[in-house]
């Protein structure tokens, strides 16, 4: 398969992905949805890899939507399909990583590359990023999760403004909201990425794939967050990285994972 579209390098224990498609701003079509989960699937399998960043080729856009080009006549049933497909297929399996996934958020995150940018773990946005869900301004509605995970991340009243006025939010006002963790010069966007992930790397991945399935269990309508939380604690105890990292504090050493 041709990998053209996504550009994908490891340094450092950390994968940078970039979506390279800039002449269409990034724009996510089919095709680049089933490249970045074979990508993605081989960066989860890799035990090289620590932390993965995502990020947009060029200085305008993140991600700047779908590619609506591709779906403009699709039937009722072809509009389940595709949103379905998505969602397995990219949204979903990201907010489900084993590994932390950060958004690096330069220029424009629209539509579907929003969607992208809250299905990761966290979000960092350049001071020149401007985020929305413009959807119902093509008389449709956000469908990659984005009516779930924006109220989620910012609450109802917020998403459903964003989401009914179709108007975009600036980089300040997101961080304001709780969209995005961190706001930086664009210079200085994968920098600051790259010392989060650093900062992750020293603890104990196993623990931390723990955490994730904890706190994405807590917004699920089928699983109860804290038994979750019990059973993952629990796991951990039977693992070496738990038995490294407590001899460590005790011998007053750092772990090494």
């Amino acid at each position: 398969m041709n990998h053209s579209t996504i550009t994908s390098t490891l340094e450092d224990q950390i994968a940078l992905l970039t979506i390279n498609r800039p002449k269409q701003l990034n724009a996510l079509n089919r095709a680049t949805i089933q490249e970045l989960h074979d990508e993605l699937h081989a960066l989860n399998t890799n035990p090289e890899v620590r932390v993965v960043l995502i990020t947009g080729s060029g200085e305008k856009a993140f991600v700047a939507g779908a590619d609506i080009k591709e779906f403009a006549d699709y039937s009722v049933n072809e509009g389940s399909e595709l949103a379905q497909e998505g969602q397995q297929k990219l949204f979903d399996y990201v907010e489900h990583f084993s590994k932390p996934m950060i958004a690096a958020v330069n220029g424009f995150a629209l539509g579907g590359g929003l969607e992208l940018a809250m299905a990761c773990h966290i979000r960092v946005a350049s001071t020149n990023a401007k985020m929305g869900l413009p959807e119902v301004s093509l008389g449709v509605i956000p469908g990659y999760g984005g009516t779930q995970r924006l109220a989620q991340l910012i609450g109802k009243g917020r998403a459903l403004e964003m989401i009914t006025t179709a108007e975009m939010t600036s980089a300040a006002r997101a961080y304001e909201m709780g969209l995005v963790n961190h706001v930086v010069e664009p210079n200085e966007l994968l920098d600051f990425c790259k010392t989060l992930a650093r900062k992750m790397i020293k603890n104990s991945p196993n623990a931390i794939n723990s955490a994730i399935k904890c706190v994405n269990a807590g917004f699920s309508q089928d699983k109860d967050g804290y038994r979750v939380e019990i059973e993952e604690f629990g796991k951990c105890f039977g693992t070496e990285e738990f038995n490294e990292g407590t001899s460590a504090f005790l011998e007053k050493r750092k772990p090494q994972f």
